[in-house]
């Protein structure tokens, strides 16, 4: 059993002691919990449409936080680009979407969703967008209506890929240098 002390001896480890006590005890409704407590939403998997993978997508960050980068086309100062993603903004907002702006560059902004289900549909809109050059999801690249030409070509074929594949083929299986601090190990 813990020593009896003072209240006016505590210290901040007996402080967040008491503090965890205090809230072991509470019944906090699931609502109130920080996102990363909160149990996983239940998947409906019937919803699922196999052939299309941003279905699966959907429903996994429904409910969840999610941050994509919009980029504005032409070469935009600072002030056009928070004018530009205001526009936008406001739009979701009469479509009754939560979203959250932050301009990260004089032609980049990052748009945070309260619930990552909606993305998708979020995405649509911005690529359909005159001054939008792309719009990046989970990673994915989506070319907007402005865009240059040879940049939705290229977002679509991927053909650089194709070219990295052809070259490495082509190598020997010695050892390949990449980015890592350490050289791998070439197995005999």
């Amino acid at each position: 059993p813990p020593k009896k002390k003072d209240i006016r001896d505590y210290n901040d480890a007996d402080m967040a002691r008491l503090l965890e006590q205090w809230e072991k005890d509470d019944d906090i409704e699931e609502g109130d919990l920080p996102e990363h407590k909160r149990p996983p939403a239940p998947i409906d998997f019937s919803k699922i449409d196999p052939g299309k993978p941003e279905s699966i997508l959907k429903l996994t960050k429904k409910g969840k936080t999610l941050m994509m980068f919009v980029t504005v086309s032409g070469n935009p100062t600072e002030k056009e680009t928070e004018e530009i993603t205001s526009l936008w903004q406001g739009g979701l907002f009469n479509a009754n979407y939560d979203v959250q702006r932050f301009i990260v560059g004089s032609n980049r902004a990052i748009f945070m969703l309260r619930d990552g289900g909606y993305a998708w549909e979020i995405k649509d809109f911005l690529v359909n967008q005159e001054r939008c050059a792309d719009v990046t999801l989970e990673g994915q690249v989506y070319p907007g209506k402005g865009a240059d030409e040879n940049e939705k070509v290229k977002n679509k074929t991927k053909p650089e890929k194709a070219k990295k594949k052809k070259d490495t083929e082509k190598k020997p299986q010695s050892i390949k240098e990449d980015n890592r601090a350490t050289k791998q190990r070439e197995e005999l």
